[in-house]
């Protein structure tokens, strides 16, 4: 069974159209572009999402 991923709008996006959605499945978590989202998503294991949050936390302004 596949599971079809949820999109929503991160938290992290912000009010000038630069927006990223995510979508959490077991075991791996996908962000995708909103104005592209034809392109795809890249994905992310549970460790490299972490990491990720942890850095953009930390450059938040």
């Amino acid at each position: 069974m596949t599971t079809t991923p949820e999109f929503r709008k991160s938290s992290y996006s912000n009010h000038n159209q630069n927006c990223i959605e995510v979508a959490d499945l077991p075991g791996k978590h996908l962000v995708r572009d909103t104005q592209n989202r034809d392109l795809g998503h890249l994905g992310f294991t549970g460790p490299e999402w972490a990491a990720a949050l942890g850095v953009i936390r930390t450059d938040k302004v």
